[in-house]
């Protein structure tokens, strides 16, 4: 596992810094931009890249967390975190198309769509990390982005500007997390 651990801190190192990949560069305004011409040219996709970069973080965070409580694993669970680690090194392709199309309703489902993937596999690596050793707040704090990501990607079906901000309450796992222990 510790292994493992060595190539998810490169591979989400990789992906995270590829997600700036797509951003415009200098080269696409002719003479020097006005504010509204820096506006225009990366408001969209510097919202897909915080979006994103705060994902893949939350994500890395919540890897290293699982690893910790349990540090030894099946070749099951190995071949389901490479799985997961996939998904991760697909976030810049989804990423850049939501930069550039971001109110584009396919478009947002298919962003939508890959990050309920990556809370999925993560939360399926939780329910296995914790079986038969309780902590409902880190399962709690796993499952509440799946919900989310699932809710926003529906709502972006028909508001996909809007998907955007219900997608950002994926960050309150943690509070869900605390909540859970409180009980």
């Amino acid at each position: 596992m510790r292994r493992l651990e060595a190539l998810s801190n490169t591979i989400f190192g990789v992906a995270m810094t590829l997600l700036a990949y797509d951003l415009p560069k200098a080269s696409v305004f002719t003479k020097a931009p006005a504010w509204i011409d820096l506006v225009r040219a990366y408001a969209q996709p510097l919202i897909a890249l915080m979006i994103s970069f705060i994902v893949a973080g939350l994500f890395w965070f919540s890897h290293h967390r699982r690893l910790a409580v349990a540090p030894e694993g099946s070749r099951g669970e190995v071949f389901l975190n490479l799985i997961f680690l996939v998904s991760i090194i697909i976030l810049p392709v989804t990423n850049g198309l939501y930069g550039a199309y971001r109110l584009d309703g396919v478009v947002a489902v298919i962003y939508g769509g890959h990050l309920t993937v990556i809370a999925a596999l993560n939360a399926l690596l939780w329910l296995l990390a914790l079986r038969g050793r309780g902590h409902p707040e880190l399962l709690a704090t796993a499952i509440f982005p799946v919900f989310v990501f699932v809710l926003g990607t529906v709502v972006a079906t028909i508001a996909p500007l809007v998907a955007q901000f219900i997608w950002c309450l994926a960050f309150g796992a943690p509070l869900a997390g605390w909540l859970a222990a409180r009980r």
